[in-house]
């Protein structure tokens, strides 16, 4: 199945719906926090924040279990196993009173849930590679995009007429119709003659491979960098619009046009990577990337909070920017990777989020009366990130 150049709607949709599973258990909760913090006899607003972060760092530990796993036993059955680890987990948030229960069961969705969004990359690099797999992926995530579009407006809707206890058994029957599909349609994409045998060195070895590639490496740290500093803007987003905007009502519709902005720049992304190129495209990202950020810290150095327009103005543009980076930067990390995808996407997966999450909890103690601190973050790991694509440019020179 390698190295296809057509395009098949039913297995992109697919792949994106399993990704997808994670961005509702992430995105619906959202108007939620404050009801669970409560629930929960949370004191802290800050803290509610974990319900948000704790999730990734499950996604990033899942991840080297499920990936190197795949690569033995196949895709298939693997996401099967993650998704019961998620069901169980479900009920896990949704039967407790206790505040510390409801994150361990939140890192426990995250192990589960890492297996969907982690082999659907391996599945689409068995399937693909080069430019068209940055195409391919491109599209993924702009389907994917449309679930942050919606969720936070179904997640309020749930809230309003039932309790926010729904909005977890909403998330885990999604996931049951994706499952479905994805038994029903999709054959596996790792035939038995590629699977690695399966050793207790299998991660060790595949890490060593791993380290092999510079450049999955570089951009691997690069998602890490981009990825903390936009998981910052999804933990602390409720509290922004409703604390210091008193706009909690408006919130679900301010989050899904934002949404709609890092969307609209992954349809034109996987319109012109192919022509262009996912190197050259992304590193133009990185550079808009800073830039806006940049901008924004100059402008808005008192900690003054803008209006909500000139707000909603930069983060459009500072997500449009992502929206060219997500993607390619995932795709030239894996390019190199063909022959361990599973392992490769696991690493790639592990290191990106695990450095997200402690950067994402940092920034975002200090989001509590002004935007500033948020803007700062993209600041520095935006330059960070361009740091690197300039070092990798030296080193090909």
């Amino acid at each position: 199945m390698q190295n296809k150049q057509t395009f098949e709607f039913e297995f992109v949709a697919l792949m994106a719906s399993l990704m997808s599973i994670v961005a509702l258990s992430i995105d619906a909760l959202l108007p939620a926090l404050p009801e669970i913090g409560t629930a929960l006899s949370v004191e802290n607003p800050n803290d509610n924040q974990l319900l948000v972060t704790m999730i990734f760092l499950g996604l990033g530990f899942g991840q080297l279990i499920f990936g190197p796993l795949s690569d033995s036993f196949g895709r298939k059955p693997i996401v099967y196993i993650g998704f019961t680890l998620f069901i169980i987990a479900t009920f896990i948030c949704v039967s407790t009173n206790s505040f510390e229960m409801m994150i361990f069961g939140r890192v426990l969705q995250g192990v589960g849930l890492a297996s969907p969004r982690t082999l659907s990359i391996a599945m689409i690099r068995d399937s693909y590679s080069g430019n068209y797999m940055a195409k391919v992926l491109s599209i993924v995530v702009m389907f994917f995009i449309l679930v942050p579009v919606i969720a936070p407006t179904l997640g309020q809707f749930l809230l309003n007429y039932y309790n926010w206890e729904s909005i977890f058994y909403v998330n885990l029957a999604f996931g049951l119709i994706i499952m479905l599909w994805f038994w029903k349609r999709q054959d596996e994409t790792l035939s038995k003659d590629k699977r690695i045998k399966f050793t207790p060195m299998l991660f060790v070895n595949g890490s060593k491979e791993f380290m092999k590639h510079k450049n999955a490496v570089a951009f691997t740290l690069v998602s890490g960098f981009i990825t903390g500093s936009f998981m910052v803007y999804l933990s602390t987003a409720q509290q922004i619009f409703e604390q210091q905007y008193n706009l909690g009502d408006k919130f679900p519709i301010i989050f899904a046009s934002l949404a709609i902005a890092v969307g609209l720049a992954t349809f034109l992304n996987s319109r012109y990577v192919v022509k262009f190129g996912m190197w050259r495209i992304a590193f133009a990202g990185t550079i808009a990337y800073c830039i806006i950020s940049i901008l924004y810290v100059i402008l808005f150095w008192s900690g003054t909070n803008p209006s909500i327009e000139v707000l909603i103005g930069f983060f459009a543009l500072q997500f449009f920017a992502i929206g060219f980076l997500f993607g390619n930067l995932r795709s030239l990390a894996m390019q190199p990777l063909g022959h361990i995808a599973g392992i490769g996407a696991a690493i790639n997966g592990f290191v990106s989020t695990v450095m997200a999450v402690p950067i994402a909890n940092y920034i975002g103690s200090f989001v509590s009366n002004s935007v500033l601190p948020l803007f700062i973050g993209f600041s520095i790991f935006g330059i960070l990130s361009l740091l690197v694509f300039l070092r990798l440019k030296v080193l090909h020179k």
